[in-house]
């Protein structure tokens, strides 16, 4: 269903339980960002009412996430760290359409959402059938659940407007571009490292 082209190396499930206090406070702020994301996206966009609608309430619900990261973290007797630059993120970013009109721009940034959701999703799940943890593996399942309804909405959205772009096209370059990009990561204890 996320047609990414190249999984996870299941060795990262293992760096991660190693490390879950890190994982958790990366996680923690990865669903920040997703929230300012949605924000950011309304902002520049709020001539669409329905998106401007759905994307707050993905705003609320990635706080909500935020919040019940940060209540795990309590929980266990952990703090919650400084917030972490995100490498994957900003090197899928450069990919971004920075050029053309303001549809081409926006629809580049619901897919460039839509993939960070869909890689979210598949880590997710994995730690979900590979934590030990039962607390933990439920949550992921879970949020595993919300990530795909996440990136169905993004993908859903640059289809809807971006009728006189190719976004499947579009879509396929990113899927490719990521693909490559992937090769370099999940061998660190954060949510997309």
């Amino acid at each position: 269903m996320l047609h990414l082209k190249l999984e996870t190396d299941p060795r990262w499930t293992v760096i991660a339980e190693e490390n879950i206090e890190e994982i958790l406070t990366d996680h923690a702020w990865c669903e920040q960002k997703a929230a300012t994301n949605a924000i950011t996206i309304i902002t520049h966009n709020s001539q669409y009412e329905d998106l401007v609608t759905d994307l707050l309430e993905l705003a609320k619900e990635e706080l909500e996430h935020f919040q019940l990261v940060h209540e795990i973290i309590k929980k266990r007797g952990y703090t919650l760290g400084r917030e972490r630059k995100d490498s994957y993120v900003n090197e899928l970013y450069k990919f971004m359409n920075k050029g053309g009109n303001h549809l081409q721009s926006m629809v580049d940034r619901l897919l460039f959402s839509a993939m960070i959701e869909a890689r979210s999703c598949e880590r997710f799940k994995m730690l979900s059938q590979h934590v030990k943890d039962p607390e933990l593996s439920k949550f992921y399942y879970d949020l595993m659940v919300s990530e795909a309804g996440h990136y169905t909405l993004f993908i859903s959205y640059a289809r809807k407007y971006g009728k006189d772009i190719d976004v499947d096209k579009r879509w396929k370059e990113l899927v490719e571009f990521e693909g490559e990009l992937i090769k370099s990561y999940g061998k660190s204890e954060s949510i997309h490292g």
